[in-house]
């Protein structure tokens, strides 16, 4: 999900930012106005974009956290030091112009699987942006039989999702089901009494994160999507692998399913 430069103006739409949240110096929510034939799936990611210069443009991919039949979306956004367009995101107001690319892209569908009863979302920061999409779709509550979804960070403070997900019991559209949700925060580098202190592949390994699920992994019942930065994916699913676990192949069926959220 690199910055790029895109040319063809005929390729994205000039969309409005209806509202913006800075939850500390670099977590960042916000929405922007939805063009009328913009359609996506959830877990799925947009390219946003600034301009630079007189012909110059700025690009990066975002995971829409926003549900499928919302008006508007949404997205989470944390800012990198000295970043270049982690720049022009925190100049950001309510009321500036955004670029929106008219094509959603990605891969990273929970309905890839065609089995399984227990969904087990792992994500770190930014990561955990399409797992937020998809528990606003009421087809996920009902496929599956449990949804675990683990959020892992540096500090208790980068929690920021925890009182959003705790909302998921007033949805409208899925609060029937929330009994079937379990969510873990973990911390790496801050220790309470309300998260777990592992990073995400030593917590597999040592038995730690099912344990906190209340929740047992087993290649008949469980699916697993990761997402986050490149490096615990892989680690993740490196854990994985030698658990007995296997990627998920269109022509193969397995049991993950991999996106890397930088």
């Amino acid at each position: 999900m690199d910055t790029h430069i895109m040319s063809s103006e005929q390729k994205f739409t000039e969309e409005t930012v209806l509202w913006l949240k800075k939850h500390s110096p670099k977590h960042l929510t916000f929405a922007i106005t939805r063009p009328e034939h913009f359609r996506f799936s959830a877990g799925q990611f947009a390219r946003l974009g600034f301009r630079v210069g007189e012909h110059g443009y700025i690009w990066r991919a975002y995971s829409v956290t926003s549900a499928e039949y919302d008006d508007t979306l949404v997205f989470f956004v944390i800012l990198i030091e000295n970043g270049e367009i982690s720049a022009h995101f925190a100049q950001l107001q309510a009321g500036d112009t955004i670029l929106l690319d008219k094509t959603a892209q990605g891969f990273f569908l929970p309905q890839r699987f065609p089995d399984g009863r227990d969904l087990i979302m792992l994500s770190t920061g930014s990561g955990i942006a399409p797992f937020l999409s998809m528990l606003h779709q009421p087809e996920i509550w009902q496929r599956f039989d449990t949804l675990a979804l683990a959020h892992c960070v540096s500090y208790r403070n980068d929690l920021i999702f925890n009182d959003e997900i705790a909302q998921f019991a007033e949805h409208p559209l899925v609060g029937e089901y929330v009994s079937r949700l379990r969510f873990v925060p973990m911390t790496t580098r801050e220790t309470d009494a309300d998260t777990l202190h592992f990073r995400l592949p030593e917590s597999l390994k040592n038995g730690s994160l099912s344990q906190a699920f209340g929740l047992n992994f087993d290649k008949e019942h469980s699916r697993f999507m990761i997402c986050g930065n490149p490096e615990m994916v892989q680690d993740t699913f490196k854990t994985l692998l030698d658990m007995g676990f296997a990627m998920h192949r269109n022509k193969l069926a397995g049991h993950i399913i991999l996106e890397n959220g930088f």
